[in-house]
């Protein structure tokens, strides 16, 4: 499970106080070493002009004299200390305040740092016409006085980013606050209820996520409206061939003779073979919704499609008494779901069928029109008139010249086949063309694919 924003960002903005913290702790111990390391010096300096000072009041003509006269001297800073010594100009050395610590001799003035009884010392050398005096500190004494006040800082840092945490984590629970009023007003939403949230009533850092919402309500509600409006009439086609099976179960059941019982059977066959296409379709219907899974972009041959259909529709059209025939054109491939692309040329065909009178004629072919793939169903049936031809493609329309009755006189038109024949082209962007056929009446249907 992922953390949430107000933690996420929390740990976020933690992690950097705490890297800026170690950042402003090593700076100022950095800094203070420095700035403390300049004022040891100063110290030393002072310290080396004091012992000077005391070294020219006496000279050095009584050397003992002067190692008497000359005290220990001891800059105390907590308990650090200076060591002092005094020198001839030759190297002599006159006097000491450690005599332990074995400070060298050195003839050119200012600071250095050298190696005295195995340690590490700052060393501050003054040369004078008649001596040379020198003040020394241990360094690691300063390093320790160093560590010791960068240290003092740790504590006050902690306080500190321990109150910029608190405070932070009100900052952000109380900036967060309107993301948790939107989730709110987004979870009282409900089917019935899709109302788009009001934009006025959030900063404008949350105005594209709740217009997204809004966006994603807007599709919901009619897609909700679609389904709906689809079950309604589902339910009010299906009720017709249900009905219409109850009724010729009972003309089976009070058939008097083997004749009647005969055609009831036939006429109950055909009710189900009937009720059974819309079915197919509806759910043929459902599987095209918006809602489904993305299509599959594969290559498929627009001949071999038409050659699918034209053999699988043939023992039909030849009981019938049509002329169903593959009219010879261009090899074409479109890129496409072909289980799809196959439903919508199979409902063409059965349109084309169902309204062409015996004797008639249905051809289907493919070709290449400007640099497009096009699949082609012409009938010579009644046709459709301009008027209607948009309103064909709705859902369970029944075109007012047929009276929803094909040329078979089973009334076996559902309204379905060409809404499924637009589902199919809009999800492979393909244009549908409702034209008379080329020779007399009837009608010519061409899905025109996108250019490859």
């Amino acid at each position: 499970m992922k953390p949430s924003i107000h933690r996420h960002l929390l740990l976020w903005v933690m992690g950097a106080l705490g890297v800026g913290a170690s950042l402003l702790i090593g700076g100022s111990y950095w800094a203070l070493a420095h700035e403390m390391g300049e004022v040891f010096e100063d110290n030393l300096k002072q310290v080396a002009l004091a012992v000077a000072n005391h070294h020219g009041s006496y000279g050095v003509a009584a050397p003992p004299r002067l190692a008497q006269q000359l005290p220990r001297i001891y800059e105390e800073y907590g308990k650090f200390e200076f060591v002092t010594a005094v020198w001839t100009r030759d190297g002599r050395r006159l006097h000491s305040s450690d005599d332990s610590v074995p400070l060298p001799f050195l003839s050119r003035s200012g600071l250095s740092e050298v190696e005295a009884g195995g340690e590490r010392w700052h060393l501050y050398t003054i040369v004078l016409e008649d001596g040379i005096v020198q003040a020394a500190q241990r360094a690691s004494e300063r390093a320790a006085l160093a560590r010791e006040t960068a240290s003092s800082l740790i504590l006050p840092a902690v306080v500190l980013l321990a109150v910029i945490a608190w405070l932070l984590a009100l900052a952000l629970r109380r900036g967060l606050a309107p993301l948790s009023l939107a989730a709110g007003d987004v979870s009282v939403r409900s089917a019935e209820s899709l109302h788009p949230l009001d934009l006025s009533a959030y900063p404008p850092e949350l105005h594209l996520l709740v217009g997204a919402i809004n966006d994603l309500m807007a599709r919901l509600g009619g897609s909700l409206a679609l389904q709906r409006h689809f079950l309604a009439d589902a339910a009010h086609e299906l009720r017709t061939p249900i009905t219409a099976l109850r009724l010729q179960l009972q003309l089976l059941e009070r058939a008097g003779n083997e004749a009647e019982r005969e055609s009831a059977t036939q006429q109950l066959r055909d009710g189900i073979e009937r009720a059974q296409h819309l079915v197919e379709q509806l759910l043929q219907l459902s599987r095209l919704a918006p809602e489904t899974p993305a299509l599959r972009r594969d290559p498929v041959d627009l001949a071999e499609l038409v050659r699918a259909a034209v053999g699988g529709f043939s023992a039909r059209a030849e009981q019938k008494g049509v002329d169903l025939g593959a009219l010879p054109g261009a090899a074409a491939s479109v890129a496409g779901d072909a289980q799809q692309l196959g439903i919508l040329l199979n409902n063409l065909v059965d349109n084309a069928l169902r309204h062409t009178p015996p004797g008639g004629r249905v051809d289907v072919g493919c070709a290449l029109e400007e640099g497009r793939a096009v699949l082609t169903v012409t009938d010579n049936g009644p046709g459709i008139p301009a008027s209607e031809r948009e309103r064909v493609f709705d859902r369970f329309y029944r075109a007012s010249w047929t009276g929803g009755e094909g040329h078979d006189g089973n009334g076996n038109g559902s309204g379905l086949g060409l809404a499924i024949v637009k589902a199919v082209a809009d999800r492979h962007h393909a244009d549908i063309v409702l034209g008379d056929a080329p020779v007399g009446r009837g009608l010519r249907v061409k899905v025109r694919f996108p250019p490859a």
